[in-house]
């Protein structure tokens, strides 16, 4: 076999893997949804008080497997009086933390091979402490001062009577029709239950995840030594701003923070990205994961101009806009806090698995059930 035919089978392979995993990506978070929407909705509906909206947050989003759903969620009921924005915002910080679970997940895929499994659970883990962080400093300040809620006020009075746009996510094109499949064979050809076929989506899900990762890693690692691994280091990841533009302008392509922060893992296990180059690149995905929901937003606000159920939906999205710009703009000088803490971490769970089952399950599910049936 020449080079060339070398390069193109192993071309062929990673697009066909990593088709597999976005696969896999998009029927996990279809699961959790089977399972978990009509839940989710109800826990948002109980939000008591601003400290109970970030919990919340998190739970709901780590359920549905998507920030997407938490957020028009919470817009929806925002717009129609129901939730107060000094309510929603909070829910809107813990959403950030729970979408951060697909990358644990994902990380989890490579725990019977120790190097590469610190290498993915520290890529993984850094966006949770990023999140954590942020809301560590913003939240109290946003309880006294209400910051993000007047930042959020004065760009919808400057972008009131703009003209929104729609985008389409290429790879919605792509996924959706194979994954809306499964979901018609399983429920309406089969007819299992909601729940049933959302267990066998996640079984199925995990399966190919872990299969196609297998084989990914294995590939990239024979691609280290080509020209992969240069090209990827010398024009994507050169420095940390064409890292952050990279990782802002495929979450908002993309309209998914969980694909496009999961896909970074699996480099960052095979040693074809380092960590420090990882972290900018997810800030990037966090600022573009908000752009979606502000461009459909504007064309609500220009559509019917001055009326609060109309604008609400865009204040809401312009605080998930400046939480995280606030968060990058603290996080991004002081980012040795966070590398430090996602190293630390992944060391230890390198040594016993225990410790990344424990901060997973209690981050996103223990902490905040009992703060919330505490609280209510």
């Amino acid at each position: 076999m020449d080079q060339r035919t070398k390069y193109t089978a192993n071309f062929l392979t990673v697009v066909s893997l990593l088709y597999l995993f976005l696969f896999s990506i998009k029927l996990l978070g279809v699961s959790f949804g089977l399972f978990g929407g009509d839940f989710a909705e109800k826990l948002v509906c109980s939000c008591s008080n601003p400290f109970v909206g970030l919990f919340i947050g998190i739970l709901t989003t780590a359920i549905v497997q998507s920030s997407s759903m938490t957020t028009s969620l919470t817009v929806a009921l925002t717009g129609s009086g129901v939730l107060p924005l000094e309510y929603a915002i909070p829910i809107l910080m813990g959403a950030n933390i729970g979408t951060s679970i697909t990358n644990l997940i994902v990380s989890l895929t490579f725990v019977t091979r120790k190097l590469e499994f610190k290498r993915a659970f520290a890529g993984a883990v850094v966006h949770d402490f990023f999140n954590l962080f942020t809301v560590l400093v913003f939240f109290p300040i946003e309880l006294n001062f209400h910051l993000i809620q007047k930042l959020a006020l004065l760009l919808t009075k400057a972008f009131e009577g703009a003209g929104g746009a729609n985008i389409t996510s290429p790879l919605g094109v792509i996924l959706d029709p194979a994954v809306h499949l499964v979901e018609k064979l399983l429920i309406g050809v089969w007819g299992f239950h909601d729940i049933v076929a959302g267990v066998i989506m996640l079984v199925i899900a995990l399966g190919m995840m872990f299969t196609a990762l297998l084989f990914l890693v294995k590939v990239m690692k024979s691609l280290i030594i080509g020209r992969t691994e240069v090209f990827i280091n010398r024009y994507l990841f050169r420095n940390d701003l064409i890292a952050f533009v990279l990782g802002a302008l495929l979450t908002s392509i993309v309209q998914s923070s969980s694909i496009t922060t999961s896909l970074i893992v699996p480099l960052v296990a095979s040693g074809v990205i380092t960590l420090n180059r990882c972290y900018p690149y997810t800030l990037g995905a966090n600022i573009g994961t908000t752009i979606t929901a502000i461009l459909a937003s504007l064309a609500t606000v220009s559509a019917v101009s001055g009326q609060a159920a109309n604008t609400i939906g865009v204040t809401t999205a312009f605080a998930h806009l400046m939480f995280n710009i606030l968060g990058v703009s603290v996080f991004y000088t002081l980012k040795r806090i966070p590398l430090f803490c996602a190293s630390s971490l992944a060391e230890l769970a390198a040594e016993s698995k225990r410790w990344a089952v424990v901060f997973m399950l209690g981050l996103f599910f223990v902490v905040p059930l009992i703060i919330i049936l505490l609280t209510n």
